[in-house]
């Protein structure tokens, strides 16, 4: 079988371009010093920005941690407002908790002295600073019909108020209790 001459040519072509760029590697050193003197640095090495922030990203087990804030040791809200959530609700069974992104929700729970209706909850913690608007709560309420199926029902306005506030009632006795210690 006779190759045409295009196909030889381009089969050429293809090779010495491989081979130019094995050639090219060649001369890359493995290790290299990448100044950046642009900045006018004493270093020559450039230092780089972390997709965690400065401090890096803390999994709570010791370090160094920054004074300005609290973290609660490798959470990614405040440990005081996450422990308050957990302590205000704990009557509740827990269905989800995510510490880095500040969800906790609640499975249905009926108080004892009404049986008829239940109650859930999904609380957000919002960021990292103890502050008042650092926390959103959502209540929802079932009652029970004549056959036994749960219907949703209306929540009083004040009801993921309240919650909210005890919630960072708690956080302020938890941080109080810190400060003291």
């Amino acid at each position: 079988m006779r190759q045409t001459p295009g196909k030889y040519a381009a089969a050429v072509i293809v090779v010495g371009l491989l081979g130019a760029i094995v050639a090219g590697c060649g001369s890359t050193q493995p290790e290299g010093i990448y100044p950046n003197r642009s900045r006018g640095d004493s270093t020559p090495y450039q230092k780089r920005d972390s997709l965690f922030g400065e401090g890096g990203l803390g999994i709570g087990l010791g370090g160094a941690q920054r004074q300005d804030q609290d973290t609660g040791g490798g959470i990614g809200v405040t440990g005081f407002l996450w422990r308050a959530t957990l302590d205000t609700i704990a009557f509740m069974p827990v269905n989800s908790a995510d510490p880095f992104g500040g969800v906790v929700i609640t499975d249905w729970y009926a108080m004892p002295d009404t049986p008829q209706e239940r109650f859930k909850m999904n609380v957000y913690i919002l960021g990292r600073a103890l502050r008042a608007d650092g926390v959103r709560v959502a209540v929802f309420r079932q009652v029970q019909d004549a056959n036994g199926g749960w219907q949703d029902a209306s929540v009083p306005e004040a009801a993921n108020t309240r919650i909210e506030d005890a919630i960072l009632t708690r956080a302020r006795q938890l941080r109080f209790d810190t400060l003291q210690q």
